[in-house]
């Protein structure tokens, strides 16, 4: 779909003058603003000053756009469009959007991305917090978080992919069900992190608590890439974790699957990674945060139709970020696991927001203001 991100209004010429300069000065003045990235191209710089400061006087282009949004390219300056994303492939959207370059073309000159990556979904929002960040990839929960304590300044715009976690164990823990996790140590990525919940509501579901919370079950914090590690050393009995990790654990001789990712939350259909954007930034520049949409249903699609291909880009970001080099079957295991999708399960994120409250992670639910939809439905009722 091609974008038309900066239109254009003529002020209509009252003096009833010379008509075929009036006509010149409109096509110049729309030329000046057009931005299509595929069948048009914007005006140079050059032969947009040039013409301006010769027609200087004799009439005007209009400095507003023919919508409620400010021009959002006025004066050619540059906009900037920050992104925020993880090195994880629940963030696949992210990854291959990155290493093409499809959202810079698609904006087409004028604009200027950037990519930033975090490992903590409480890093990203307060890079939100603080406007250093314009839309982001990011985990369900740490969005609520940023929703309520913002006021609605942090909203979710689409879903990016659902499920992707597992709940795996020792071998030699003699654990067979939720319930055996009494009086053990279970690891999950980050306190307060989707990981997490997903665990504390498996154990309310078995009548199990957290050592916090005067319960039998001892858990804790661990960084995926310790995890093998702490199993070698018997400080862990279980880890509930996102994807490729559970492929990669379950590959070891001393570690079992316990749960498969349709066991651990909703049937597998509760996302694990969602699009948030500042609520400033989307009523500033309404066409970029539709624009950016365009590319993430777009991008969501060709990864679903050739996940093969798409999965060669996605190491190769997740190495320039990391460090690590994941191997390709390991990769394409773990998206058995994990969805891809734009649509949103605002029930399974709702319910995270009330174990978030029981836990004392938000103080107050989340309003209307937490998921605006409307740009996307839009956008998908013209596919």
């Amino acid at each position: 779909m091609i974008q038309l991100i900066i239109k254009n209004k003529v002020k209509k010429d009252k003096q009833k003058g010379d008509i075929r300069m009036n006509k010149f000065v409109e096509n110049v003045c729309t030329k000046a603003r057009l931005k299509q990235t595929s069948t048009r191209k914007v005006l140079p710089i050059r032969w947009i000053a040039f013409f301006m400061a010769a027609l200087l006087g004799l009439t005007g282009c209009s400095s507003q756009s023919s919508d409620s949004s400010s021009d959002i390219n006025a004066n050619s300056e540059t906009v900037e469009v920050r992104m925020a994303y993880f090195p994880n492939i629940t963030h696949a959207q992210a990854l291959v959007m990155k290493n093409e370059g499809t959202l810079e073309e698609t904006l087409g000159e004028g604009f200027e991305v950037s990519w930033t990556s975090f490992t903590a979904g409480s890093s990203e929002v307060e890079a939100l917090f603080a406007q250093e960040i314009d839309i982001g990839y990011i985990g369900p929960v740490p969005a609520i978080n940023g929703n309520v304590k913002s006021d609605g300044d942090v909203v979710v715009i689409a879903n990016a992919a659902d499920a992707g976690a597992v709940l795996v164990v020792s071998a030699d823990s003699g654990i067979t069900s939720v319930a055996d996790l009494d009086g053990k140590t279970v690891a999950i990525p980050q306190t307060g992190n989707t990981q997490h919940l997903c665990l504390l509501n498996l154990l309310s579901q078995n009548d199990l608590s957290p050592v916090s919370d005067g319960g039998t079950v001892e858990v804790v914090a661990v960084d995926n890439s310790n995890l093998q590690n702490m199993f070698d050393q018997g400080s862990i009995d279980a880890a509930l974790v996102p994807e490729p990790w559970g492929t990669i654990l379950t590959s070891s001789d001393n570690i079992d699957l316990l749960l498969d990712y349709e066991d651990i939350y909703y049937s597998g259909n509760y996302p694990v990674a969602v699009i948030v954007v500042r609520k400033d930034f989307l009523e500033e520049y309404p066409e970029v945060v539709e624009t950016f949409l365009q590319v993430h249903i777009d991008t969501t699609e060709a990864i679903n139709a050739d996940l093969d291909s798409s999965v060669d880009a996605m190491i190769e970001e997740i190495n320039a970020v990391t460090g690590t080099s994941y191997e390709k079957d390991v990769i394409l295991s773990a998206f058995s696991r994990t969805t891809l999708t734009v649509e949103l399960n605002e029930d399974a994120l709702m319910d995270f927001a009330e174990i978030s409250l029981e836990q004392e992670f938000i103080d107050e639910m989340p309003g209307d203001s937490l998921v605006d939809q409307s740009i996307l439905e839009s956008l998908l009722s013209k596919e």
